[in-house]
């Protein structure tokens, strides 16, 4: 879940079925209830229908965890990090970050790293699109070292150039939960 309509969303599918949630936030939601065995295929399948999914593995959680921390950390707070992504996302999942690392690139076929730049890419192509800031503008934003390695990371992500991709006029964008 990436925005507030999703939060709404999730939060009524869960009440729909019987449950009670005591607070649902960014990929987690924790109900009253010890026991949703009664409900769980109907919970399962009223979330699949919206779009959601219900995840009952504790690596698939820790995976989804990881995801929407980088998400919230991009596409929220404006990517402001006060330690390195990894450190970040050691002490947010409570693991060592060789662990992450390993269950995240073993469940997604592609490593953190690449997926924070995924990230970082829709976001830039999100500023892009509004037409607001400058390339220069965003790649300060964004905390890139410069213009030019937003450029080329931009261009190896997109295969073409963010000044291209400004131009086009329609913008070419990609569900955030959908970047693996």
């Amino acid at each position: 879940m990436v925005c507030d309509r999703c939060i709404s969303a999730v939060t009524h599918i869960v009440q729909n079925v019987g449950l009670h949630p005591e607070s649902v936030q960014l990929g987690e939601v924790q109900i009253l209830e010890n026991d949703i065995s009664s409900v769980k295929q109907q919970l399962d399948d009223a979330l699949q229908s919206a779009g959601f999914e219900l995840l009952d593995d504790k690596i698939e959680k820790t995976v989804e965890k990881i995801k929407n921390l980088i998400t919230d950390l991009v596409h929220s707070q404006n990517n402001l990090l006060r330690v390195n992504l990894s450190d970040y996302l050691s002490s947010s999942v409570h693991m060592d970050y060789s662990t992450i690392s390993n269950l995240f690139s073993a469940t997604e076929g592609m490593t953190i790293e690449h997926y924070y730049i995924l990230q970082k890419i829709e976001k830039v192509k999100e500023l892009l699109s509004y037409g607001e800031l400058s390339l220069s503008e965003i790649a300060h934003q964004l905390h890139y070292s410069s213009v030019a390695y937003l450029s080329s990371q931009f261009k190896k992500v997109t295969g073409i150039t963010a000044t291209q991709y400004k131009n086009k006029g329609t913008p070419d964008r990609n569900a955030l939960d959908k970047l693996v």
